[in-house]
């Protein structure tokens, strides 16, 4: 099984207090939570493919942290993952460690960036039923007011209709990008197919509350 996170930053204090405000009681405590519900999904044999900023620690505690998680771990680094580069980090822990990644899963593409990529390799591919076979996998942004802006693209791309080659007539123009932000997952990896229906069902709430103007940005999150 492959699943899939972002934006976990182990051991960053201001991440649980001030940025995302993510409510644990110590940035301990954020540590202890995340690694159990990681533990309680991953398998050994399992893989995760991380999307950046895995931990904002220092090399020995990023790595004793590394050693506590289960699975088959992926990096696609990050702006935070800094520890890479010390010496003394572990990075046989990892499986690699790219800034960029397409892998295959279950005959679709999915294209891994820390960073939202807003045309991104495939974006038109579909299947003969039409259903989408690339899908973008992104974080950095958590839950800010840049993710806002980036709904109401996907919103707005979704809505238009251009000429696609091998259809015939207008199409609609996918958009098959996800946040995979650890918050939205209760901290826990996911499979592309439970990432999907997390974003299927959040995005509707998000646009709804943009149109309405009731949304309110839930962290002070900056870079």
């Amino acid at each position: 099984m492959r699943y899939y996170i972002s934006d976990l930053h182990f051991c960053h204090k201001g991440m649980n207090e001030r940025m995302d405000c993510r409510g644990f009681s110590s940035v301990e405590e954020m540590n202890e939570v995340m690694i159990e519900r990681w533990n309680a999904k991953v398998q050994r044999g399992d893989e995760v493919v991380i999307l950046g900023d895995l931990s904002f620690g220092k090399v020995k505690e990023t790595n004793e942290i590394l050693e506590r998680l289960s699975g088959r771990l992926y990096l696609v680094t990050g702006n935070h993952d800094r520890y890479i580069n010390s010496r003394g980090f572990n990075n046989l822990r990892f499986k690699w460690i790219r800034p960029y990644a397409e892998l295959a899963d279950n005959k679709r593409k999915v294209v891994c960036s820390h960073y939202p990529i807003f045309c991104y390799n495939g974006q038109y591919k579909q299947d003969a039923e039409g259903n989408p076979t690339t899908y973008m996998l992104y974080g950095h942004v958590h839950n800010s007011y840049d993710e806002l802006m980036v709904n109401r693209f996907i919103h707005e791309m979704r809505r238009e209709k251009r000429e696609i080659f091998g259809k015939e007539g207008l199409q609609p123009i996918p958009c098959n990008m996800i946040n995979c932000f650890c918050v939205f997952s209760d901290y826990t990896p996911l499979t592309l197919d439970e990432w999907i229906e997390v974003d299927r069902a959040r995005r509707e709430k998000l646009t709804a509350e943009d149109e309405a103007g009731t949304w309110k940005e839930p962290g002070k999150f900056i870079e």
